[in-house]
């Protein structure tokens, strides 16, 4: 079910999603080879405790930590182990925060000391097909306008787009409607309205689309062991247009990059 949401309350989910925004600043400069991923989620715990938030993901449906941390091959839904990182891991690292009754929920896949070439390529053209499909989001398009600018995007770079999961509506629930693949057809599915919130998470393989899941229940994999990246958002319709409610610029900040893709979904600029 859609749930559209009021001003006040989409002032409410942006706290929530820059919990997690300064959580992954947190983690963007621990992340490091050497690491291991349990210790990397007791951090983010502790920090989103700090916030005033509490862990959003953690005991939701069961889930055993306050992290989905997905190296390699793994899509998502990685669960955290004391397996140190090494030197040309990615990682992508999925949080949640519940604060004022209201969730963030995104997620940023970062690199491990010295990344392939063909992996850093992977994780570039999935961020960039993120705000391409951001750009759709907006009054009087539908959720296949999303779909297609993500899935033109990646498979034309030669990538398997995950059909099996999908981003989602976002508020007092974790997922709400509407559903919000990264593959489809223009013009298709629910139409955009003021006062939408959704995280828009592009899953994307370097090679076969196709994914596995592992005994755990939990952790996906790519059916052919090729690396997979991850990147999220959440946004809402604000004034008909897609206005960012997370960032990475905490993330940027903390690793020396300087960024200027966020600014065109944003009415101000954001003070860290």
């Amino acid at each position: 079910m859609v749930k559209i949401k009021t001003p006040e309350e989409i002032e409410l989910m942006r706290e929530s999603a820059l919990v997690v925004s300064r959580t992954l600043g947190m983690l963007a400069s621990e992340i490091k080879p050497g690491v291991d991923a349990l210790y990397l989620d007791k951090l983010a715990e502790d920090f989103i405790r700090s916030q005033g938030a509490e862990p959003g993901f953690l005991g939701m449906y069961g889930f055993p930590n306050t992290l989905n941390m997905s190296p390699n091959a793994q899509v998502v839904h990685g669960i955290p182990t004391k397996e140190p990182l090494k030197d040309g891991d990615i990682i992508s690292v999925d949080c949640g925060a519940l604060k004022n009754g209201y969730y963030g929920d995104h997620a940023y896949t970062f690199e491990v000391g010295e990344v392939a070439p063909e992996t850093k390529k992977l994780l570039k053209v999935t961020k960039e097909s993120l705000y391409l499909g951001i750009k759709e989001f907006r009054v009087g398009n539908r959720v296949g306008d999303v779909a297609y600018a993500i899935q033109n995007y990646t498979e034309g770079h030669g990538y398997g787009v995950v059909r099996e999961l999908v981003g989602h509506g976002l508020g007092q629930k974790l997922h709400e409607g509407p559903e919000m693949p990264n593959y489809g057809r223009r013009g298709r599915g629910k139409k955009f309205v003021e006062g939408m919130v959704v995280a828009i998470e592009p899953m994307i393989n370097m090679g076969t689309r196709r994914i596995k899941q592992l005994k755990d229940g939990w952790t996906i994999l790519t059916a052919d062991g090729k690396p997979s990246a991850h990147f999220e958002h959440n946004v809402a319709i604000v004034d008909g247009k897609p206005e960012l409610l997370s960032t990475y610029q905490y993330i940027y900040k903390a690793l020396g990059i300087e960024s200027n893709e966020e600014d065109e979904f944003r009415r101000e600029k954001l003070v860290l």
